[in-house]
């Protein structure tokens, strides 16, 4: 548990001081220090960047208004399909690029 906290920590740290994303600092301590596989370490990571944790995020830069809503909205349904994409890849490349089935 110690563990997941201080990562959790040091990637918020990280995040605020830099503008780099979760994947970048979540991922590799949660394989090399929770021993989680990759494709389980991307999968908490993004579990925890878009619940709560990215609208506590925001919420300031929103209260000073420099947040475009409507622009954001308009981003999400591609940030879906591109992330929905995404997630086939490996299994592709891994595959010789065969589909499975």
């Amino acid at each position: 548990m110690f563990v997941f906290i201080a990562i959790g920590l040091l990637a918020g740290l990280l995040s605020g001081i830099l503008g780099i994303g979760g994947g970048i600092i979540i991922v590799p301590p949660l394989v090399f220090f929770a021993k989680m596989s990759q494709k389980n370490a991307v999968c908490t990571s993004l579990g925890a960047s878009l619940s709560l944790v990215g609208a506590l995020a925001v919420w300031p830069y929103w209260r000073a208004g420099h947040v475009d809503v409507q622009g954001a909205l308009l981003l999400s349904p591609g940030l879906f399909v591109g992330w929905s994409g995404a997630v086939d890849l490996p299994s592709l490349v891994h595959a010789g690029g065969r589909t499975a089935g």
